[in-house]
């Protein structure tokens, strides 16, 4: 397999094996009428602590499911194929993030699902590729605004639905905005255009190096 082909695909993995759990945990809950909402986030009550880290993974209802599943599946793609050096950091750390946030603003109830990652891996390529400025990210900038854009409307309590998690979606987002920020210096850059040939050549060798080395009750969920 080619190098480029294998990027790809690799980059695909942790993505698709999160989106695997998601759908097995589905699955389990309708084939054998069992309920994960209660591992989802309850704010400010210690119940829901563990939803901190579980949350993303459970969903209210198969359309929920599938309305995050493209979405999660395409964004994180792109940071572990982009910013793979960092990629598991900053997904680690919108991941709980997101869930901290949310257990602390949240409204009373559970909440579930995987659109707090959405918004916090789409808030994070768009500023990343922004601070950066590197054509090939800003590009990803670009796709991600013309793809998501209209998701900052379920960022206000006023546009949501009230069984929607608006909460969950400011947390994510602002998640991935401070992690934007505060690894703006980690990973890709932009090259230096009076930088000499045998720096590309060091660079190039470096990645090339880098790719060798990789081969209960029922309960109402707060949807996001």
């Amino acid at each position: 397999m080619k190098p480029d082909l294998q990027r790809i695909a690799a980059s695909a993995i942790i993505p698709l094996f999160l989106l695997f759990v998601m759908y097995a945990l589905e699955v389990l809950e309708t084939g054998m009428d069992w309920d994960f909402t209660r591992l989802g986030v309850y704010p400010r009550e210690q119940r829901g602590v563990f939803g901190i880290f579980a949350h993303p993974l459970v969903h209210g209802s198969w359309r929920h499911l599938w309305a995050n599943s493209l979405p999660f599946l395409f964004l994180s793609w792109c940071l572990f194929y982009f910013y793979r050096g960092i990629a598991p950091v900053i997904l680690f750390l919108v991941w709980v993030g997101c869930g901290v946030l949310t257990w602390a603003i949240g409204k009373p109830g559970w909440h579930v699902g995987a659109s707090g990652i959405i918004y916090g891996l789409a808030f994070f390529l768009f500023f990343s590729g922004l601070l950066r400025k590197y054509v090939p990210l800003v590009a990803i900038s670009l796709l991600v605004t013309f793809l998501y854009g209209g998701l900052v409307w379920n960022m206000m309590p006023q546009f949501a639905r009230p069984t929607t998690s608006w909460e969950g979606h400011l947390s994510g987002a602002v998640a991935g905005t401070l992690c934007a920020f505060a690894f703006k210096n980690e990973g890709p850059q932009r090259r230096d255009p009076w930088g000499s040939d045998d720096d590309d050549e060091d660079e190039e060798g470096e990645e090339e190096e880098e790719d060798d080395e990789e081969e209960g009750n029922p309960v109402t969920p707060i949807n996001h």
